[in-house]
């Protein structure tokens, strides 16, 4: 079970409807195998796709079976060192979250180090029986011992290994005592001549100790940091679009609820999980976030950390924030302030991660669903209020009601003055996005899009089949809603809109620091078309 597993687990996801080819990620691991670099820790998400690597690469790796027809036809088939690592070496693959459980119904769930070493031990003693003992006790003394003796090295494969951080996280006596024995296992030069490839897997990058990491000899692939494994994190968009081509759903939809989470090059990557149950069920929807309860994610963003909500409010409105993402100890427990949190949501994928500029965001409307969810209950009244308003603020927008849209602006913008600075613009275009929060559901919006002679405050680009106008906002503070409109016009914003047809309304937004109010000038641009 635990030594040698086979590939009856990868064969399975080989047989499922839809299987996209990952295994040039065995590429990466034969490149690095028994040299310094073969100690690695790949973190993401639940539901992105961890256990499925694992089980390919225990697949292709694992003695005792032969997986050749299960890979000749994949993509790792092309690759030199194809065949000569494929099924030679032992392989020990632990799924850390069974061995929990199973510790858990026995009631000594403080026993789940021993558990998992006394398992391991009981079949390297099957196996090498002149070697191992059943009695030993120690599964770093154990391969070392088979590797002076033989000369055997292994690839040792752990999936979930950082679930004892997350669902016991506040055993900090289990967690110093797994932590102990991955130390025995992996560092050190006795115990590092006994391994050829560790695989380590989870959601959380590896426990920090001060500045530390607790196994420093890992090279360690996150949300934060994936490269060069990036394209392995889940779908690459073209992935998407060859499966959703398949499926004949529409491409561009799916972008809006599944796209966003961006790492270099531009490399855009999709939730596994979402993207092949939309396919399979034939329509759009929140998959992933309905695999964990959003009280989860409330228990986070609801932290008395000075800036938190600001932040959080500000990405409900389609901003981003800016983070450091270094203080982060990598658990669950030590989060010290609204960097600490929003590093840990970008661990567990609620938000994406611009690496260039340092910023975070809400990556698309499944997961701006679940933001929406976590703050409806936990005192965000005026959040709430606002988002469930911003329905007829669209609907005045497009009518052309621009008493209405300016007495909605006024109302969100000084309901809110105890979270958002309230005079200065950047809380102004904040506001202006929570009152048209609903228009997400029909709108791509874009803040100070390039036009060529500066940046147009807000625009809200229609998806695909939507049959409402485009809409430039741009925003005045201490002017005039008329000048707003004047700039749109000078500076030829509208050009922005490249390879749109259609109607454009152009509104003007202005907030006189004096009186305290707002005014609004909705102008149409009908029948245009841009090249």
């Amino acid at each position: 079970m635990l030594l040698n597993p086979g590939n009856t687990g990868f064969a399975s996801s080989l047989s499922s409807s839809i299987y996209v080819d990952k295994t040039e990620l065995i590429e990466c691991t034969n490149h690095v195998l028994g040299t310094e670099q073969r100690f690695m820790c790949v973190s993401r998400p639940r539901r992105f796709g961890k256990s499925m690597a694992a089980k390919m690469l225990a697949a292709y790796y694992s003695q005792g079976c032969d997986s050749f027809e299960l890979f000749k036809n994949l993509k790792i088939a092309n690759s030199p060192a194809f065949e000569k690592e494929l099924n030679k070496h032992p392989l020990i693959y632990l799924d850390v979250q069974w061995f929990l459980s199973v510790s858990r119904d026995k009631g000594n769930v403080e026993q789940t180090v021993s558990y998992i070493q006394n398992e391991v031990i009981k079949e390297l003693a099957r196996q090498y029986l002149d070697i191992v003992k059943p009695d030993d006790i120690s599964l770093s003394e154990v391969l070392f011992r088979i590797h002076s003796r033989i000369g055997e090295q292994f690839v040792i494969i752990i999936d979930e290994w950082d679930c004892l951080f997350r669902e016991e996280k506040n055993d900090t006596r289990l967690q110093e005592n797994y932590i102990n024995f991955l130390r025995g296992i992996f560092k050190g030069i006795l115990a590092e001549s006994s391994i050829c490839l560790a695989y380590i897997t989870g959601i959380l990058p590896i426990k920090k100790y001060g500045t530390q990491s607790a196994l420093n000899n890992f090279d360690e692939f996150t949300m934060i940091n994936p490269m060069p494994l990036e394209s392995y994190v889940g779908f690459t968009q073209e992935e998407v679009y060859q499966i959703y081509n398949k499926y004949n759903l529409d491409f561009e939809e799916a972008r809006q609820w599944y796209d966003g989470y961006v790492f270099r090059n531009n490399l855009h990557i999709y939730n596994p999980k979402s993207v092949l149950d939309a396919a399979l069920r034939g329509q759009f929807g929140s998959y992933w976030t309905q695999t964990e309860t959003y009280e989860s994610l409330r228990r986070y963003i609801e932290m008395d950390f000075d800036g938190l909500k600001e932040a959080i409010i500000t990405m409900l409105g389609g901003g981003r924030c800016k983070i450091n993402t270094n203080k982060f100890q990598n658990d669950m427990t030590s989060l010290k302030s609204k960097d600490d949190v929003m590093t840990l949501l970008v661990h567990l994928g609620y938000l994406a991660y611009d690496a260039r500029e340092g910023e975070v965001f809400i990556p698309n409307q499944e997961v701006a669903g679940e933001f929406e969810n976590a703050v409806e209950d936990g005192g965000w009244e005026e959040i709430m209020l606002a988002i469930k308003e911003s329905e007829e603020m669209l609907n005045a927008t497009l009518r052309g009601d621009a008493e209405t849209v300016a007495q909605g602006m006024g109302r969100v913008h000084m309901e809110n003055t105890s979270i958002l600075a309230y005079h200065n613009e950047l809380s102004l275009s904040c506001a202006i996005t929570i009152a048209y929060y609903s228009a997400k559901k029909d709108y791509t919006l874009i803040r100070e899009l390039p036009t060529g002679k500066g940046f147009a405050d807000i625009v809200f680009v229609p998806h695909r089949h939507c049959d409402k106008p485009a809409l430039i906002v741009e925003l005045k503070w201490n002017s005039a809603s008329e000048g707003a409109i004047a700039q749109i016009k000078k500076n030829n914003y509208i050009n922005s809109l490249k390879n749109y047809e259609g109607n454009i309304l152009l509104v003007g937004i202005n907030y006189d620091k004096k009186s305290k109010e707002h005014q609004c000038v909705i102008e149409e641009y009908a029948n245009y078309y841009c090249l």
